[in-house]
């Protein structure tokens, strides 16, 4: 029984009787606020302190009702030979250099064990009894657009690959899907764009300087972030991009065109980077993608990126004749799957209009 100390109600508290049974119920009311039911036996302890925490406004929770703590679940293992457990070895023991690569794919790679045939879950099956149609339903289930599909194909390829490699499994279920493609991508500017863009920011503005940087080097947005003067002697630039520097290690070194050198020497520069921020500070990858979006919305380009203007130098060069060999050695490319692309379409554009009088009957 809980132990009575007093029966004079403290103040605030009035006693209310029902009107038919005329059993005692008991109010806490502060002046302007509504009045709150206490339940526990007036001259006790814990009438008190229901009491307090009324005063207090906040909620009196009775003696061994008090919420404990969660314990906390205990980590699955997972089992020998399921996905689950691939991918745990694949984590521990795959030599990835691109750590952020590494982060990513896991991401994709436990999104796939969570994903269910039905009733059963994806990483509790075995790996070895994964097939093509398999990596199929579960890409095109988990995303929507041809690009974020290709990743989870390309997560699964590289988990199985080295698996493969690791004689884990026989085979990359994965290896002969093909990947998607929607359009041509990225839009690719035009002459006009580029005239456009130049009208709204002029010679030594940033923007001016970022358009010609990306146009006359066809460098990507990671590596134009860093580029500066030490990268450039004697009239060649010579940079290992960011993408490649971890992968074939390609180095890129081409002639600075006169166009650009011009612009360069019309604008401020930093110390370090070419492009800076209003602190005079480098751009970060990011920060420098998004001042480009805002340069190209001043400029009514909406459509348009930093890499259609890579896209837009390939295009160019493909246009006035560069092989696939030269466009390689200009953008650091290691195959020709990327340059047949412009030189191709270039190829075509030349032949019709060296074919259209053969429209017009002799």
């Amino acid at each position: 029984m809980p132990k009575r100390v007093d029966h004079k109600l403290p103040k605030g508290v009035s006693l209310d009787r029902d009107f038919r049974t005329r059993e005692p119920r008991y109010y806490f009311r502060a002046p302007g606020k509504k009045k709150v039911r206490l339940k526990e036996t007036p001259g006790t302890v814990e009438f008190d302190k229901e009491v307090a925490c009324a005063r207090l406004g906040i909620p009196y929770i009775p003696a061994g009702q008090e919420e404990k703590p969660a314990t906390p679940a205990l980590k699955r293992q997972p089992a020998d030979g399921s996905v689950d457990w691939l991918l745990k070895e694949y984590k521990a023991r795959a030599n990835t250099a691109n750590a952020t690569l590494m982060k990513r794919r896991s991401e994709i790679l436990e999104q796939v064990c969570d994903y269910k045939f039905g009733k059963a879950r994806c990483g509790d099956l075995p790996y070895a009894d994964m097939r093509k149609r398999h990596v199929v339903e579960i890409r095109d289930a988990i995303r929507e657009k041809p690009g974020a599909r290709n990743d989870v194909k390309r997560a699964i390829s590289a988990m199985f690959s080295w698996a493969v490699e690791s004689d884990l499994a026989s085979i990359n279920p994965a290896a002969k899907i093909k990947l998607l493609y929607s359009g041509d991508g990225f839009h690719t500017w035009t002459v006009d764009e580029v005239r456009q863009f130049e009208a709204k920011h002029p010679a030594g503005s940033k923007a001016r300087l970022m358009l010609h940087l990306a146009l006359y080097t066809g460098l990507r947005l990671s590596s134009l972030a860093i580029l500066g003067r030490q990268h450039i002697r004697n009239g060649i630039l010579t940079i290992r991009p960011e993408k490649t520097r971890k992968s074939s290690g390609v180095t890129v070194e081409i002639p600075v065109l006169p166009e650009l050198l011009k612009t360069i020497d019309e604008s401020q520069t930093g110390n370090l980077t070419f492009l800076v921020t209003e602190f005079n500070k480098p751009f970060t990858v990011n920060g420098l993608g998004n001042k480009m979006r805002d340069w190209c919305d001043q400029a009514e380009l909406f459509h348009c990126s930093t890499h259609g203007l890579r896209k837009a130098g390939a295009t160019i060069a493909a246009e006035n004749g560069a092989t696939d060999e030269e466009l390689m050695a200009i953008f650091g490319w290691t195959t020709k799957n990327q340059t047949t692309t412009y030189t191709k379409k270039a190829r075509r554009k030349q032949m019709a209009a060296g074919a259209m009088h053969k429209l017009v009957p002799g």
